[in-house]
């Protein structure tokens, strides 16, 4: 058997938010849920990986299936539904953590939980993340929760997002992140970047899942026996990009933003990075391209 390390490239180190990266490729939530791969995950050359989303308490998300590739599309459907076992497992296995890596909390609520109780589950997430992980990213804008893309109206989120980081400053003030989605208005943007500029969140991540099915080659009737789910990979590649160059026309320069959305390259996380992120995140990319594609990101950058 043969051992193969795909550790980073010195000379991307990069300073975002206070945090020291190793260098600006990250592995997007969504993939290491539970934090139960992020110690092996660290090996393949990310500069950081973000587990989640995690929510208080275990659950076991959609059903079955709820995975699905577009390979014609290089993209990915899915309705995974924060699959996950729950803080308590997750904050144990962080506990064991050996790498040095940079690690965030991506946190969610219940789909049992109302929304007019969401704010209890996403505080009881910095509580029980808050010494375990380096930032936090505020997830409302997974497709697969029902209601829960309502949070992102403005007077729910800036009283959530308000809440939070007194939550997390009164703990100790690490990273505050947001994470929205690409499908909102250039009205909900102007309000998502009012908040963000007021209460002077740390960054943004930017984006998550489409629920369009605009510019896909897959055959339509394939794609509506799929049915609901968020949609990534090359397929929301330039919306992403609109996003990123118009948070930061808008934001205060002292705002991070991190990128994701259809980053399989180089070239693509340059096209990132010139549109204004300070760090990129994969994953759907990761899933077509496998375990090389840091390194090779990484010589391209």
């Amino acid at each position: 058997m043969v051992n193969v390390f795909f550790g980073s490239i010195k000379g991307h180190e990069k300073e975002v938010m206070g945090l020291n990266f190793k260098n600006p490729v990250g592995l997007a939530a969504g993939f290491d849920k539970d934090a139960k791969l992020y110690n092996e995950l660290a090996s393949f050359g990310f500069g950081f990986i973000e587990v989640g989303t995690l929510t208080p308490k275990p659950q076991a998300g959609n059903p079955k299936p709820r995975l699905f590739r577009l390979v014609e599309d290089e993209s990915v459907i899915n309705r995974m539904g924060f699959n996950n076992g729950g803080l308590d497992e997750a904050v144990l296995r962080l506990m064991k953590r050996k790498t040095d890596l940079i690690i965030g909390g991506n946190i969610g609520k219940n789909k049992v939980t109302p929304n007019e109780e969401a704010l209890n589950d996403y505080l009881l997430g910095v509580e029980a993340l808050h010494p375990v992980v380096d930032y936090f990213v505020v997830n409302v804008s997974s497709p697969n929760t029902p209601n829960l893309r309502e949070l992102q109206e403005k007077e729910p989120l800036t009283k959530l997002l308000k809440a939070v980081q007194e939550k997390n400053n009164a703990l100790g003030k690490k990273p505050l992140l947001l994470k929205i989605a690409p499908d909102l208005t250039e009205g909900q943007l102007d309000d998502i970047i009012d908040i963000i500029n007021s209460l002077e969140l740390d960054g943004i991540v930017a984006t998550n899942t489409t629920i369009s099915r605009d510019g896909l080659r897959t055959p339509a009737s394939k794609v509506e026996t799929i049915g609901a789910g968020g949609l990534s990979g090359k397929v929301l590649r330039e919306r992403s990009t609109e996003v990123i160059a118009y948070l930061r026309s808008r934001l205060k320069s002292s705002i991070a933003i991190i990128a994701v959305g259809g980053i399989f390259t180089g070239e693509d996380a340059k096209e990132k990075l010139y549109a204004g992120a300070d760090l990129i995140q994969v994953w759907t990319g990761f899933l077509y391209e496998g375990p090389a594609m840091v390194r090779r990101m990484l010589r391209n950058l």
